[in-house]
Order: C-alpha cells, then sequence, then structure tokens
C-alpha cells in the first residue's frame, strides 16, 4: 500500500522550481490548518460539554506544553536538513543512517519527555499561577497527554524524513485520518463515557499513535536508502552530532519565542477580559495565517538541504527567491483577507461588539504586516537548510524576543496601549529579517564564491 514509486518523492536539485515549491508547500499548509482546525475540536467539545473548568485546564496548559516538547521537536529540523543534503548527495548509506538514527532518538526523547511532564506537570502549572478550581484537571490532563509523546515524536521525525525527500502529501493523509479519529473520539469519551479533559487527552494520543503507525509503516515500505529496517535501528555517533548542531538551536529558539509570547500575554491580560478575549480570538485567526508562511520555511530549508548536497548554490538562491515570494504573496492576501472580513471572522467566537473591536485593533497591527514574519522565517530556513542553526537561532531570539520583552519593559511602560503592545511585532520581525538577510548576504559572499568553481555557480 505504501510502497514508494518515483511520483511520490521530489528532486529537488532538478526542474522548474516556482510550481515545484507550491507542490512541495501546498500539503504542509494544509496539515498545519487541519491540525489548527481540529484542535479548534477539541476546544469546542470540552466547552459544550465538559465545563468551563474543564475548558480553562486544557486552555492553561499550551505554552507549557510548547516550552517542554520545543526542545524535541526542534532535533526533527535537524533529522529533515540532513536527510535533505545527503538525498542531494547521493550519500545513501548517510541518508540510511539519519533515519534510523532519528527514529531511535525520536522514541527515546519520548520516554524521556513522558518523565518530565508526568513529574513537573503539578509545580511548572503552580509556577505559571494555575488556579485552584482548575489546576486539578490542569495536571490530569497535562500527564496523560505526555503518555503519548513517544507517539508524538515518532511521528514528527519520521514525517521530517518524508518531507526531506519530498513527500509531503502522506503526512497530509495521515495527519487527517488521525484528526478524524480524534475528534470522533473526543465526543465518545466526553460526551457518551463523561471523562472530561481525561477524555480528550486519550483521544489525542490514541489518534497520533495512529499517525505514527502510519508513517512508520510507510517508511517500511518504501525503496531506496529512507527504507526502515528494524533490525538496524541504532544511534550512530557522528549522525546524532550533526542532528544536535542543526536541530538542538531550533528547538531552544521554540521555545524562547514560547517565553516571549507568555510575556506579551501578561501585558494583554493587564486589558481586562474584553481586550483578552479579543486579542485570542484574532491570535487564532492570525495562526493560520502564519501556518499558511511557514510552510516555505520549511520547503527552503529542504530545497536548500538538497542543493547543497547537489552542490547546486545558484538552485538555493532561487528557490530562497521563490519561497520568499509565495511566503509574502500568502502573507499579504491572507492578512489582508483577514482585515476585510475581520468582523465576520472574529463573530465566529464571540457576538459581544466590545470583544470584536478589540479583536479588529490586533488583525490591524498584525495581520497587515504578517508578510514579514513570513520574509524572517524563510531567511532563517535558507540558513539553516545550508547548515547555519546557532545563528539564525542567536538572531531571531535576540531580535524577536529579546527586543520584544525590552519594548514592554520600556515602550509600552511608557505609553501602555494595545497599539504599543502589538506593534511590537512587527518592529522585531523587521529588524530580524534584515539581520538574516544581511548574514545570508555574508556567508554567500566568503563561503559559496570560494568553495564552488565558477562552472558550478552557473550551473542550474
Amino acid at each position: 500500500m505504501f510502497k514508494t514509486h518515483a511520483h511520490r518523492t521530489m528532486d529537488m536539485t532538478e526542474g522548474p522550481l516556482m510550481s515545484k515549491v507550491l507542490f512541495f508547500a501546498l500539503p504542509i499548509m494544509l496539515s498545519g490548518i487541519l491540525q489548527l482546525l481540529f484542535n479548534a475540536a477539541d476546544t469546542i467539545v470540552v466547552g459544550r460539554f465538559a465545563g468551563n473548568e474543564a475548558l480553562a485546564a486544557v486552555g492553561s496548559v499550551g505554552s507549557l506544553n510548547n516550552m517542554i516538547v520545543s526542545l524535541f521537536i526542534g532535533l526533527s529540523v535537524g533529522v529533515n536538513v540532513l536527510v535533505a543534503r545527503y538525498t542531494g548527495s547521493r550519500e545513501n548509506q548517510k541518508v540510511s543512517q539519519t533515519v534510523h538514527t532519528a527514529v531511535v532518538i525520536s522514541v527515546l526523547g519520548g520516554l524521556l519527555l513522558t518523565v518530565v511532564g508526568f513529574v513537573a506537570a503539578r509545580p511548572l502549572l503552580q509556577l505559571m499561577g494555575s488556579p485552584e478550581d482548575v489546576i486539578d484537571l490542569a495536571v490530569l490532563y497535562v500527564r496523560i497527554l505526555f503518555l503519548g509523546m513517544p507517539v508524538q515524536m515518532l511521528y514528527n521525525f519520521c514525517a521530517a524524513v518524508l518531507r526531506a525527500v519530498g513527500d509531503t502529501k502522506r503526512p497530509l493523509y495521515f495527519l487527517t485520518f488521525a484528526g478524524v479519529i480524534n475528534v470522533v473520539l473526543n465526543l465518545i469519551f466526553v460526551i457518551l463515557f463523561h471523562m472530561s479533559v481525561a477524555g480528550v487527552a486519550l483521544a489525542t494520543i490514541i489518534s497520533q499513535a495512529v499517525s505514527a503507525v502510519l508513517v512508520v509503516h510507510s517508511l517500511m515500505g518504501m525503496d531506496g536508502p529512507t527504507h526502515l529496517y528494524l533490525h538496524r535501528l541504532r544511534i550512530t555517533p557522528p549522525i546524532l552530532g550533526e542532528i544536535v548542531r542543526i536541530g538542538l538551536p531550533a528547538g531552544i529558539q521554540s521555545s524562547v519565542f514560547s517565553l516571549s509570547n507568555v510575556v506579551i500575554q501578561s501585558s494583554v491580560n493587564s486589558f481586562g477580559s474584553i481586550v483578552i478575549a479579543g486579542n485570542s480570538a484574532a491570535a487564532n485567526i492570525g495562526n493560520f495565517i502564519y501556518q499558511a508562511m511557514n510552510t516555505f520555511q520549511q520547503a527552503i530549508t529542504c530545497f536548500a538541504g538538497q542543493n547543497i548536497g547537489a552542490r547546486k548554490p545558484m538552485r538555493i538562491i532561487t528557490s530562497m527567491k521563490v519561497c520568499l515570494f509565495w511566503a509574502v504573496a500568502f502573507g499579504l492576501s491572507l492578512g489582508t483577507f483577514s482585515c476585510v472580513f475581520g468582523e465576520q471572522l472574529l463573530s465566529l467566537y464571540s457576538a459581544d461588539p466590545a470583544v470584536i473591536a478589540a479583536g479588529m485593533e490586533r488583525l490591524y497591527v498584525f495581520c497587515l504586516p504578517y508578510f514579514l514574519c513570513g520574509i524572517m522565517d524563510v531567511m532563517t530556513g535558507a540558513l539553516r537548510g545550508i547548515g547555519y542553526s546557532i545563528l539564525p537561532m542567536v538572531v531571531s531570539i535576540l531580535g524577536a524576543c529579546v527586543f520584544r520583552i525590552f519594548w514592554v519593559m520600556t515602550v509600552f511602560a511608557a505609553f501602555p496601549t494595545m497599539f504599543c503592545l502589538m506593534v511590537s511585532y512587527p518592529v522585531s520581525w523587521l529588524i530580524t529579517l534584515s539581520v538574516h538577510s544581511y548574514f545570508f548576504y555574508i556567508i554567500w559572499k566568503r563561503r559559496f564564491k570560494q568553495e564552488f568553481t565558477a562552472e558550478e555557480l552557473a550551473r542550474r
């Protein structure tokens, strides 16, 4: 069923790039949007059928979950880059070693996360100020959720392998199938068996297990170096070192981003419940725009990885330009759409005119220039794709995270308005993308023009 043929993978080192990038990115985009819709369905089921306390419990653990999980999810970026690079350079043995190392560390990392989540759930939630009437349900939800970390990590790492060779459709199919199972089980566990947050968490890990089984089965059925042999499962130390070198900075960056968002959210909370509700609704709308643009960060990481392996640096530049074009196109069009039809979109979350007005303020300041975030992400992906991971991590943490915290403590403290708080985002995007672009130019000029011959630079 899952036997791999040529049409399921993609040679990113040959052929027209405009259509190839879009063909690669669209399934990832749909996967992200579907995940957002399924998460929204989880929230709706809990809110409607399990009560406000259960809803608050589920909603209060998102930032905690992201901060803990992001570190290991970042390692899958290293897997993606290495598989793409070794595929481009036709180093089949290293591709195979990367695949088998990735599977082992995903399971081991998942088991470690299970222990950490189970032990640290209550103290961390207490540290975050989780209310007394919510914390018991929140702890139960987190602990059950973290029992499924091995299968969640396994899916993410194996899906990274598939995407690195251009197979973005099957992760979409698997996620869709698992998402439907998740929604159905939510309804059964919460409505029929009255399991509240435990039912939602259990439905989540069962659906994740289904997607993990499907993606592992697909790797076991593939031809070539990405074929997964269970008897070859072992860690290759040099490969692990490269995965950590590339992936760990990406994970640290994601974790720190979560921390900076907590600081921003605490400032939003100072404006009261109406603004909090409007900001939350607008943020949910913005998540869909971000998912659309972020797929082109993943695209340039894979395209740059394969082409640096194939020693085709000029194709990396062309791929980057194409990804920038699509990121800006989707960011501008969806950002404009969200503002033009913002009131109608926000009314799906609340009928209160005050909440809608507060949400519109965020949409105008945040979503119209959101394409700047798309440019920033593509430049980050390009640097990671050519093997530089610590540099974009440092620049992103300083330019986006530290800058926003500094802005809250200085500019926002002097002008405590919602507009002033939200404008910190586009300013930070502009600063960060400018620095990323500068460093990419310097690296390109100093490294690639020296490393590759004139003939190789001219080759397309």
